[in-house]
């Protein structure tokens, strides 16, 4: 994964744009993936580990309604925690880079947790992108530790991709 973000970090530095995180199934393990390689603070913002359905409403600004209504595990859930992932914040140092672009993920690693709507594996993904969010619901094979670090690659892999066509 190290070329990933290698690559991630290079498309990043030439735009001079910042990365933000916001995080559920994977517990910040896309931000430890990015963070692990040197110099990543120039091109790494900050990461929002929101786990609890609180936590997305308070750090992220997802609506509480959403969430009873379609669940934590779903589309519209994964597209307002990307948005809100970039919504400027109150800045304190005039230093400060905005984030441009973020990454969501939230879904079920298991082994509990799934249903049959939304099973063991299954990850809504989001993407935004220079002012675009993309969305995507992945369904992925084995223990917990496996989902979290596919969904970690597919995460970072498909920024990649977004940023070479941006």
């Amino acid at each position: 994964m190290e070329s990933l973000c290698t690559e991630l970090a290079r498309l990043l530095l030439q735009r001079g744009w910042m990365l933000t995180t916001a995080e559920s199934c994977t517990g910040g393990l896309i931000a430890a993936t990015c963070t692990e390689l040197s110099g990543s603070s120039r091109w790494f913002d900050r990461g929002f580990v929101t786990y609890s359905n609180a936590a997305k409403t308070e750090m992220l600004g997802v609506d509480p309604l959403l969430i009873d209504t379609v669940g934590a595990v779903s589309e519209p859930v994964a597209r307002a925690m990307a948005e809100g992932a970039v919504r400027p914040a109150p800045r304190h140092h005039a230093s400060s880079a905005p984030t441009h672009i973020s990454v969501a993920v939230t879904g079920v690693a298991g082994p509990t947790g799934g249903t049959p709507e939304k099973p063991v594996g299954m990850v809504w993904f989001a993407w935004h992108v220079a002012g675009q969010t993309s969305t995507e619901a992945r369904l992925f094979n084995g223990n917990r530790a496996a989902v979290r670090e596919q969904t970690t690659t597919h995460a970072l892999a498909h920024l990649v991709e977004l940023l070479q066509q941006a």
